[in-house]
């Protein structure tokens, strides 16, 4: 890497860093994980739980619950970056082997593209109504545009541009977050309250939803912690990242829960309008607030869905993927913006069926089984287990608006699926490659007495 500029060539992924280019600042593990959260959706997602009937003290709990169990597996593999020099989607090849590992790469690769649009569409309708109060109209593609093309010049200067980006953003964001926050909880706050008995299955969604949105940086935390030092003390790569994403999800989530009466409307637009609304004279920095949050997200995002594309095997400058990335959730933006509530939750949900079973076989591959210490297979029984394990968690624990499995039928609705992958897969894993591994040991491979 040399200044800002981030090597282009696919090596860069499919080699990782070398020792001489690992040299970020450790304080920048922070940042990148903390300002992932600070956005218009972390807020719709604490307004949700009140949607789906909790009230203030089952909320909370959720809340605190599911980015603990959100958080922990994020955290995890960001020890892993600096020991590897690899992305974090490229670390999977060790248990799913090279051409196994492109599955994962192309699920990580479109779910980046989604929250490309999640991400934007709430900032740009925030840019387009404070170019309002000015007394200008901005179509909405022309601000999408503004805001993708920052996005965009970011990504293609790499790693090292986007990271110092996020630093600098957040100490802006959190600073205008925390008094947009406390200015609409003075103004329209209220402890949620219901009249009928909370469901377990209820609690348990939200719980998941929670959970769902922190472990969507999984695939992601290697890729901002392989720049440093290899011999950074694992125990404060672990507590920089748990913190920064934790601190970050839970303010911002309680915010939208503390404010959820009076967001009744979770549109985009909906929700753009209700916090300006309980922002009184302080709109116009919170609608800055919100139009800037998505340039330090989606840096980070289009950053990895870039290495992620690459990873799947399509050898491309790194540049280039950055750019088609960017175009395909410009389109998709442009497309979902009137579906803004229906499309998070959904999305949410349905994003915790691969992400928990991949991280819990990458999870128990590195500390089981020591990762990085054998060379990777073709195809590795990782890669198998994840496509039995991942489809059959849909089909029969999913309980989604869309589609709910028969023992979530049986279980009242109780969305179990997140916990049933992650510990499925891993535990399925460990006894694969257990007997693997006790079978190669007691058959060693010939050796050619000529050679």
């Amino acid at each position: 890497m040399s200044g800002f500029v981030e090597d282009v060539h696919t090596t860069i992924v499919e080699n990782g860093v070398s020792p001489e280019q690992q040299t970020m600042a450790l304080d920048k593990v922070f940042w990148s994980h903390f300002c992932t959260n600070l956005a218009p959706a972390t807020w719709v997602l604490g307004a949700l739980l009140v949607g789906i009937g909790l009230d203030f003290r089952t909320g909370l709990l959720a809340i605190l619950i599911g980015n603990v169990l959100g958080c922990l597996p994020v955290a995890l593999n960001s020890t892993i970056g600096p020991r590897t020099g690899l992305t974090q989607i490229e670390i999977s090849r060790f248990a799913f082997g090279r051409i196994g590992t492109r599955v994962p790469s192309w699920l990580n690769w479109g779910c980046a593209v989604g929250w490309d649009a999640v991400n934007n569409v709430p900032s740009v309708l925030a840019l387009v109504a404070l170019s309002a109060t000015f007394g200008v109209s901005v179509p909405f593609w022309i601000g999408l545009s503004v805001l993708v093309a920052i996005q965009l010049a970011a990504s293609m200067y790499g790693h090292h541009a986007v990271q110092l980006l996020a630093k600098y953003l957040c100490y802006v964001l959190i600073v205008v977050f925390s008094i947009t926050g406390a200015v609409a909880i003075m103004k329209g706050g209220s402890l949620a309250t219901v009249h009928a008995a909370i469901k377990p299955a209820t609690f348990v969604l939200g719980v998941s939803m929670i959970a769902g949105f922190t472990i969507g940086f999984a695939p992601y935390s290697s890729d901002y912690t392989r720049y440093l030092p290899r011999a950074t003390k694992r125990a404060t790569i672990f507590l920089l990242s748990f913190s920064g994403l934790a601190i970050s999800s839970t303010l911002i989530e309680i915010f939208g829960l503390l404010t959820a009466g009076r967001l009744t409307d979770l549109s985009a637009a909906g929700v753009i309008a209700g916090i300006g609304a309980l922002t009184g004279p302080f709109a116009p920095v919170a609608l800055i607030a919100i139009a800037a949050s998505a340039i330090s997200i989606n840096s980070i995002n289009d950053n990895t869905a870039a290495y992620s594309l690459i990873s799947t095997g399509i050898r491309i400058r790194r540049d280039v993927a950055a750019i088609i990335t960017t175009a395909c959730g410009f389109a998709l933006a442009v497309a979902g913006a009137g579906k803004f509530a229906e499309l998070f939750s959904n999305y949410l949900l349905l994003l915790l069926y691969w992400i928990a079973p991949w991280v819990g076989i990458v999870l128990t591959d590195w500390w089981m089984f020591g990762g990085a210490r054998r060379p990777p297979r073709r195809w590795g029984s990782g890669a198998t287990i994840f496509v039995i394990v991942t489809p059959l968690t849909i089909v029969l624990f999913s309980a989604t608006p869309i589609y709910t499995g028969p023992i979530a039928k049986m279980l009242d609705g109780t969305d179990i699926g997140f916990f049933v992958g992650f510990f499925a897969a891993s535990l399925c894993y460990a006894l694969v490659e257990r007997r693997h591994r006790s079978a190669a040991a007691a058959y060693p491979p010939l050796v050619d007495p000529v050679a």
